[in-house]
Protein backbone atom coordinates (compact mmCIF):
# COMPACT_ATOMS: atom_id res chain seq x y z
CA UNK A 1 0.00 0.00 0.00
CA UNK A 2 1.19 3.41 -0.66
CA UNK A 3 2.24 6.57 1.49
CA UNK A 4 -0.84 8.89 1.71
CA UNK A 5 1.63 11.60 -0.29
CA UNK A 6 1.60 9.05 -3.34
CA UNK A 7 -2.00 7.61 -3.32
CA UNK A 8 -4.85 7.69 -5.57
CA UNK A 9 -7.37 10.37 -5.50
CA UNK A 10 -10.85 10.57 -7.64
CA UNK A 11 -11.34 12.88 -10.97
CA UNK A 12 -14.16 14.29 -8.92
CA UNK A 13 -14.73 14.46 -4.80
CA UNK A 14 -18.17 15.40 -4.36
CA UNK A 15 -18.81 13.17 -0.46
CA UNK A 16 -16.55 12.35 2.43
CA UNK A 17 -17.05 9.46 4.56
CA UNK A 18 -15.31 8.80 7.44
CA UNK A 19 -15.90 6.84 10.72
CA UNK A 20 -14.80 8.74 13.72
CA UNK A 21 -13.54 6.15 16.37
CA UNK A 22 -10.30 5.41 15.88
CA UNK A 23 -10.79 7.39 12.50
CA UNK A 24 -11.48 10.88 12.43
CA UNK A 25 -11.24 11.68 16.71
CA UNK A 26 -8.37 11.21 18.37
CA UNK A 27 -8.30 8.54 20.95
CA UNK A 28 -9.20 11.00 23.30
CA UNK A 29 -12.62 11.30 21.49
CA UNK A 30 -11.92 14.88 20.69
CA UNK A 31 -12.11 16.33 16.81
CA UNK A 32 -8.35 18.50 16.28
CA UNK A 33 -8.19 21.63 15.06
CA UNK A 34 -6.88 20.74 11.53
CA UNK A 35 -9.59 18.47 10.97
CA UNK A 36 -12.34 20.80 12.27
CA UNK A 37 -11.03 23.16 9.66
CA UNK A 38 -10.48 20.32 7.02
CA UNK A 39 -13.88 19.36 7.12
CA UNK A 40 -15.38 22.90 7.18
CA UNK A 41 -12.97 23.95 4.33
CA UNK A 42 -14.93 20.72 2.41
CA UNK A 43 -18.01 21.54 2.96
CA UNK A 44 -17.10 25.27 1.74
CA UNK A 45 -15.78 23.91 -1.27
CA UNK A 46 -19.10 22.10 -2.15
CA UNK A 47 -17.99 18.28 -1.16
CA UNK A 48 -21.00 16.58 1.39
CA UNK A 49 -19.05 15.00 4.76
CA UNK A 50 -21.03 12.56 6.04
CA UNK A 51 -19.85 10.89 9.35
CA UNK A 52 -20.15 7.15 9.50
CA UNK A 53 -20.19 5.45 12.34
CA UNK A 54 -21.66 2.75 14.56
CA UNK A 55 -22.52 4.68 17.38
CA UNK A 56 -25.99 5.71 18.36
CA UNK A 57 -27.61 9.30 18.04
CA UNK A 58 -27.04 10.20 21.21
CA UNK A 59 -23.42 9.61 21.31
CA UNK A 60 -22.72 12.21 18.01
CA UNK A 61 -22.60 15.12 20.36
CA UNK A 62 -18.49 14.85 19.65
CA UNK A 63 -19.16 15.64 16.04
CA UNK A 64 -22.65 17.35 16.00
CA UNK A 65 -21.34 21.36 15.94
CA UNK A 66 -19.18 20.15 12.47
CA UNK A 67 -21.70 18.85 10.41
CA UNK A 68 -22.40 21.74 7.68
CA UNK A 69 -25.05 21.82 5.38
CA UNK A 70 -26.99 19.23 5.67
CA UNK A 71 -26.88 18.25 9.38
CA UNK A 72 -27.18 14.17 8.40
CA UNK A 73 -24.83 11.31 9.61
CA UNK A 74 -25.17 7.39 9.45
CA UNK A 75 -25.54 5.86 12.47
CA UNK A 76 -25.57 2.57 14.18
CA UNK A 77 -23.50 0.93 11.58
CA UNK A 78 -26.28 1.92 9.40
CA UNK A 79 -29.12 1.15 11.00
CA UNK A 80 -30.73 5.35 11.28
CA UNK A 81 -29.78 8.20 9.48
CA UNK A 82 -30.49 10.92 11.80
CA UNK A 83 -30.27 14.98 11.54
CA UNK A 84 -27.90 16.10 13.79
CA UNK A 85 -29.30 19.68 13.51
CA UNK A 86 -32.31 19.00 14.99
CA UNK A 87 -30.89 17.40 17.93
CA UNK A 88 -30.54 13.46 16.27
CA UNK A 89 -34.01 13.51 15.12
CA UNK A 90 -34.51 10.22 12.71
CA UNK A 91 -35.15 10.50 9.46
CA UNK A 92 -34.42 7.09 8.52
CA UNK A 93 -34.61 4.25 10.84
CA UNK A 94 -33.63 0.15 8.83
CA UNK A 95 -34.72 -2.20 12.02
CA UNK A 96 -33.35 -5.69 13.15
CA UNK A 97 -36.70 -7.12 13.45
CA UNK A 98 -37.48 -8.44 17.03
CA UNK A 99 -38.20 -12.03 16.36
CA UNK A 100 -35.16 -12.15 14.07
CA UNK A 101 -33.40 -10.85 17.51
CA UNK A 102 -34.79 -13.79 19.16
CA UNK A 103 -33.61 -16.05 16.79
CA UNK A 104 -29.67 -14.94 17.11
CA UNK A 105 -29.92 -14.64 20.78
CA UNK A 106 -31.22 -18.55 20.91
CA UNK A 107 -28.45 -19.17 18.34
CA UNK A 108 -25.23 -17.34 20.06
CA UNK A 109 -26.52 -18.68 23.11
CA UNK A 110 -26.33 -22.33 22.03
CA UNK A 111 -23.08 -22.03 20.10
CA UNK A 112 -21.02 -19.58 22.58
CA UNK A 113 -22.16 -20.39 26.34
CA UNK A 114 -21.22 -17.18 28.37
CA UNK A 115 -22.41 -14.67 25.94
CA UNK A 116 -24.18 -11.50 27.10
CA UNK A 117 -26.37 -9.11 24.97
CA UNK A 118 -27.55 -5.51 24.92
CA UNK A 119 -30.35 -4.27 22.47
CA UNK A 120 -30.19 -1.22 21.42
CA UNK A 121 -33.21 0.69 20.38
CA UNK A 122 -34.53 4.08 19.17
CA UNK A 123 -35.09 5.43 22.16
CA UNK A 124 -32.24 4.17 23.97
CA UNK A 125 -30.03 0.80 25.60
CA UNK A 126 -31.13 -2.08 27.48
CA UNK A 127 -28.78 -4.79 28.37
CA UNK A 128 -28.10 -8.22 30.75
CA UNK A 129 -26.72 -8.62 34.15
CA UNK A 130 -23.66 -10.01 32.90
CA UNK A 131 -23.05 -7.51 29.82
CA UNK A 132 -20.16 -4.59 30.25
CA UNK A 133 -21.68 -1.45 31.62
CA UNK A 134 -22.49 1.73 29.49
CA UNK A 135 -20.87 4.51 31.54
CA UNK A 136 -22.58 6.94 29.03
CA UNK A 137 -25.91 5.68 29.69
CA UNK A 138 -26.55 5.21 33.37
CA UNK A 139 -30.07 4.21 34.73
CA UNK A 140 -30.70 1.92 31.78
CA UNK A 141 -32.68 -0.92 32.28
CA UNK A 142 -30.83 -4.27 32.98
CA UNK A 143 -32.98 -7.98 32.52
CA UNK A 144 -32.55 -10.95 30.13
CA UNK A 145 -32.33 -10.20 26.28
CA UNK A 146 -35.62 -12.19 25.57
CA UNK A 147 -37.45 -10.30 28.34
CA UNK A 148 -36.55 -7.40 26.83
CA UNK A 149 -37.40 -8.11 23.50
CA UNK A 150 -40.47 -9.66 24.48
CA UNK A 151 -42.23 -8.40 27.05
CA UNK A 152 -44.51 -5.30 26.40
CA UNK A 153 -43.64 -2.24 27.84
CA UNK A 154 -42.80 1.76 27.03
CA UNK A 155 -40.25 0.70 24.42
CA UNK A 156 -41.82 -2.19 22.98
CA UNK A 157 -42.91 -0.31 19.75
CA UNK A 158 -39.30 1.28 19.71
CA UNK A 159 -37.30 -0.28 16.50
CA UNK A 160 -34.52 -2.13 17.44
CA UNK A 161 -31.14 -1.12 15.90
CA UNK A 162 -28.87 -2.81 16.85
CA UNK A 163 -28.09 -6.15 18.88
CA UNK A 164 -25.05 -6.09 20.79
CA UNK A 165 -22.89 -9.54 21.99
CA UNK A 166 -20.35 -9.94 24.21
CA UNK A 167 -17.87 -12.64 25.32
CA UNK A 168 -15.48 -12.64 27.96
CA UNK A 169 -13.15 -15.61 26.90
CA UNK A 170 -13.78 -15.85 22.84
CA UNK A 171 -11.00 -13.70 20.53
CA UNK A 172 -12.90 -10.64 18.68
CA UNK A 173 -12.44 -11.81 15.00
CA UNK A 174 -12.84 -15.82 16.11
CA UNK A 175 -16.01 -14.60 17.74
CA UNK A 176 -17.34 -12.79 14.80
CA UNK A 177 -16.55 -15.74 12.04
CA UNK A 178 -18.35 -18.26 14.70
CA UNK A 179 -21.39 -15.80 14.84
CA UNK A 180 -21.40 -15.41 11.15
CA UNK A 181 -20.90 -19.24 10.25
CA UNK A 182 -23.99 -20.07 13.19
CA UNK A 183 -26.31 -17.11 12.14
CA UNK A 184 -25.19 -15.01 8.95
CA UNK A 185 -28.08 -15.77 7.01
CA UNK A 186 -30.60 -14.14 10.05
CA UNK A 187 -28.41 -11.04 10.13
CA UNK A 188 -26.03 -8.75 9.37
CA UNK A 189 -22.61 -9.35 11.79
CA UNK A 190 -19.82 -7.12 12.35
CA UNK A 191 -17.67 -5.32 15.03
CA UNK A 192 -15.63 -2.30 16.18
CA UNK A 193 -14.21 -3.07 19.74
CA UNK A 194 -11.27 -4.17 20.70
CA UNK A 195 -13.09 -6.57 22.84
CA UNK A 196 -15.30 -9.54 21.55
CA UNK A 197 -18.22 -7.46 21.24
CA UNK A 198 -20.00 -8.22 17.86
CA UNK A 199 -22.81 -5.69 16.41
CA UNK A 200 -25.22 -7.29 14.61
CA UNK A 201 -28.21 -5.53 12.28
CA UNK A 202 -30.95 -6.21 10.38
CA UNK A 203 -29.46 -8.20 6.91
CA UNK A 204 -28.08 -6.11 4.54
CA UNK A 205 -27.78 -3.49 6.49
CA UNK A 206 -24.75 -2.19 6.74
CA UNK A 207 -22.49 1.40 6.85
CA UNK A 208 -22.16 0.65 3.07
CA UNK A 209 -26.12 0.03 1.73
CA UNK A 210 -27.29 3.04 4.06
CA UNK A 211 -24.70 5.58 2.38
CA UNK A 212 -25.31 4.05 -0.54
CA UNK A 213 -28.98 5.06 -0.26
CA UNK A 214 -27.90 8.40 0.63
CA UNK A 215 -25.81 9.07 -2.01
CA UNK A 216 -28.36 7.79 -4.84
CA UNK A 217 -31.05 10.22 -3.28
CA UNK A 218 -28.47 12.83 -3.91
CA UNK A 219 -27.20 11.52 -7.75
CA UNK A 220 -24.00 10.84 -6.31
CA UNK A 221 -22.16 7.94 -7.47
CA UNK A 222 -19.74 5.59 -5.54
CA UNK A 223 -16.72 6.67 -7.84
CA UNK A 224 -17.20 10.41 -6.41
CA UNK A 225 -16.97 9.21 -2.75
CA UNK A 226 -13.87 9.06 -0.53
CA UNK A 227 -14.46 6.76 2.40
CA UNK A 228 -12.43 6.61 5.77
CA UNK A 229 -12.09 3.79 8.30
CA UNK A 230 -10.14 1.61 10.42
CA UNK A 231 -12.58 -1.32 11.97
CA UNK A 232 -14.64 -4.65 10.52
CA UNK A 233 -17.60 -2.49 10.33
CA UNK A 234 -15.82 -0.44 8.21
CA UNK A 235 -14.78 -2.75 5.35
CA UNK A 236 -18.47 -3.00 2.87
CA UNK A 237 -18.06 1.18 2.83
CA UNK A 238 -14.11 1.51 1.72
CA UNK A 239 -14.79 -1.08 -0.77
CA UNK A 240 -18.08 0.52 -1.80
CA UNK A 241 -16.22 3.79 -2.29
CA UNK A 242 -14.09 4.54 -5.15
CA UNK A 243 -11.72 5.81 -3.53
CA UNK A 244 -10.96 4.43 0.28
CA UNK A 245 -8.46 5.30 2.90
CA UNK A 246 -7.40 2.79 6.23
CA UNK A 247 -6.26 4.67 8.57
CA UNK A 248 -2.49 4.19 9.72
CA UNK A 249 -3.78 2.21 12.60
CA UNK A 250 -6.09 0.43 11.33
CA UNK A 251 -7.68 -3.42 11.44
CA UNK A 252 -5.30 -5.57 9.40
CA UNK A 253 -8.40 -6.64 7.29
CA UNK A 254 -9.06 -2.93 6.55
CA UNK A 255 -5.50 -2.34 5.51
CA UNK A 256 -5.66 -4.90 3.16
CA UNK A 257 -8.94 -3.70 1.75
CA UNK A 258 -8.64 -0.44 1.41
CA UNK A 259 -7.14 1.16 -1.83
CA UNK A 260 -4.96 3.31 0.07
CA UNK A 261 -3.24 3.89 3.30
CA UNK A 262 -3.25 7.86 5.59
CA UNK A 263 -1.57 8.47 8.61
CA UNK A 264 -3.20 7.30 12.31
CA UNK A 265 -5.96 9.32 13.33
CA UNK A 266 -4.27 10.98 16.12
CA UNK A 267 -1.95 12.17 13.21
CA UNK A 268 -5.28 13.78 11.45
CA UNK A 269 -4.92 10.92 8.65
CA UNK A 270 -8.72 12.22 7.51
CA UNK A 271 -7.58 15.73 7.24
CA UNK A 272 -4.29 15.30 5.88
CA UNK A 273 -6.19 13.67 2.56
CA UNK A 274 -9.14 16.64 2.27
CA UNK A 275 -6.69 18.88 2.36
CA UNK A 276 -4.61 17.13 -0.66
CA UNK A 277 -8.28 16.84 -2.51
CA UNK A 278 -8.66 20.79 -1.92
CA UNK A 279 -5.29 21.45 -2.98
CA UNK A 280 -5.94 20.10 -6.55
CA UNK A 281 -8.66 21.99 -6.64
Amino acid sequence: MTPTDASPLPTRTRLIATDLDGTLLNDDKSVSDRTIAALAAAEKAGIDVFFVTGRPARWMDVVSAHVHGHGLAICANGAAVVDLHAGGELIKVRPLPREVALDVVRTLREVAPGTAFAVELTTGIRYEPAYPPFQQDPGAIVAAAEKLLQEAGDDLDAPVVKLLAHHPRLTPDGFLALARTAAGDLASFTRSSPSALLEISGLGVSKASTLALCCAERGISSDEVVAFGDMPNDLEMLTWAGTSYAMGNAHADVLAAASARTTSNNEDGVAVVIERILARG
